[in-house]
């Protein structure tokens, strides 16, 4: 499945290497031509994620994968800065809750920024990438 010929941009915003690992393992099943980069809480993305903003907004991935349970800053106060930042509010990055919660709230609460597509239960799935992936297609 190739979108187009330019690759896919994905940040992967989690704390649990273990899960990272075989989910830039599934990505990379999923969709070949993919530039994946994870960071291990969201204080980190939020900073790389402005140094790309300041350098080369074009280099903003197209998707976020978020975790909300993280030390440093978790998924909630990173969503809460990234808007602060206003890094990039047009709505070309697509951000993604990705989380072992099952809790209503959690749901609830993703739901509650305009910015967050949708909520993903984990782990990820070669078939949960692609609903992603094809969702946001056409969206």
């Amino acid at each position: 499945m190739t979108i187009n010929s330019k690759a896919v941009k994905i940040m992967l915003v989690d704390d649990d290497e273990i899960n990272n690992f075989i989910s830039v393992k599934l990505i990379k099943k999923t969709l070949l031509n993919t530039e994946i980069c994870t960071c291990l809480n969201g204080k980190f993305a939020i900073d790389q994620l402005i140094e790309i903003k300041s350098n080369d907004p074009d280099q903003l991935p197209d998707y976020i994968l978020l975790d909300i349970n993280m030390p440093i800053m978790n998924g909630w106060e990173f969503l809460d800065e990234y808007i602060k930042q206003d890094i990039e509010m047009s709505g070309k990055v697509k951000i993604y809750i990705i989380s072992s919660s099952v809790f209503n709230n959690d749901i609830n609460k993703a739901k509650s920024y305009s910015l967050v597509k949708d909520f993903i239960s984990k782990p990820l799935s070669v078939d949960k990438i692609k609903e992603v992936l094809e969702v946001s297609d056409h969206a």
